[in-house]
């Protein structure tokens, strides 16, 4: 939503029709998250929060009682520990909490290890959209049930599970809630149309598959948690990670995978052009 800062808000007009959006959709506090990818989007946690502050005077000036708070989408990168050490890269709201970022197109190395490594130091990583990953398949599936069983937070875009970003992405969003590992859903807003700032139609879609008590703390509790800075062990955990909750379920391919929770199809474009069904 910050204007002109990465690939998101181009101008301070975009970054207030969003807001409007986001005001309509229920929404009153946002956490603005631009992009840490380094030799392409090179921002540093002043740079940030003096754009999120500026852009807090231009939503009073304009009387939009959105409120705003910061952070960033940090690539994985080899100096991601002593970036968030230095300050130099910013946790979400000052806490102990931070947006992880896995490379999109490329599958990562020292991905567990990094993730470890943060965690041994005390912070919480959040990892931003992995239903979106290109590279992402059933073996690698399970480095995220893995993350979040050993401490990371698992972070869904809403839009995924709408089908906003396609089938594949919908599907794997769908089998993380359904397995129970997903902590948050958020918007991941871009722009006004094409990736907007919208929570409740994704918060709707959780709810069928783990109930209306969960969809909200997707949307709610947890977010809440982030801002107040609580440790994770006083925060109520995801269905799979609770060990108290005796409705969790064995894991899906033990169970055999329902029709919902196939793969979407790679059919040929010859066979779909000639498929009469």
């Amino acid at each position: 939503m910050l204007p002109g800062i990465d690939d998101g808000a181009p101008d301070l007009a975009t970054s207030l029709q969003m807001a409007r959006i986001a005001l309509s959709d229920g929404i009153r506090v946002t956490a603005c998250t631009p992009h840490i990818y380094p030799g392409l989007y090179a921002n540093t946690a002043n740079g940030i929060s003096c754009a999120a502050d500026e852009l807090s005077r231009e939503l009073a000036r304009a009387d939009l009682g959105l409120q705003l708070t910061y952070g960033a989408d940090i690539q994985l990168v080899p100096e991601l520990l002593l970036g968030l050490r230095s300050g130099t890269y910013p946790t979400l709201h000052q806490s102990r909490y931070y947006l992880f970022e896995p490379p999109h197109h490329t599958v990562p190395v020292r991905f567990h290890e990094t993730l470890y490594d943060t965690i041994a130091a005390g912070y919480v990583p959040v990892i931003t959209h992995p239903e979106r990953l290109t590279w992402l398949d059933d073996e690698h599936y399970e480095w995220f049930v893995r993350a979040a069983r050993e401490g990371a937070w698992i972070q869904v875009t809403a839009g995924a599970l709408t089908g906003r970003f396609g089938r594949k992405a919908q599907y794997w969003g769908e089998r993380m809630l359904d397995d129970g590992f997903v902590h948050i859903l958020a918007t991941d807003a871009h722009d006004p149309h094409h990736r907007p700032p919208v929570l409740s139609e994704g918060r709707d879609v959780a709810a069928k598959w783990v109930g209306e008590a969960e969809a909200m703390r997707l949307v709610t509790e947890r977010p809440q948690a982030i801002l107040e800075n609580k440790e994770p062990a006083v925060v109520a955990p995801p269905q799979m990670l609770d060990p108290t909750d005796e409705r969790r379920p064995e894991s899906k391919q033990r169970r055999g995978e329902s029709a919902r929770h196939r793969p979407p199809s790679r059919r040929s474009w010859l066979s779909r052009l000639f498929d009469r069904r």
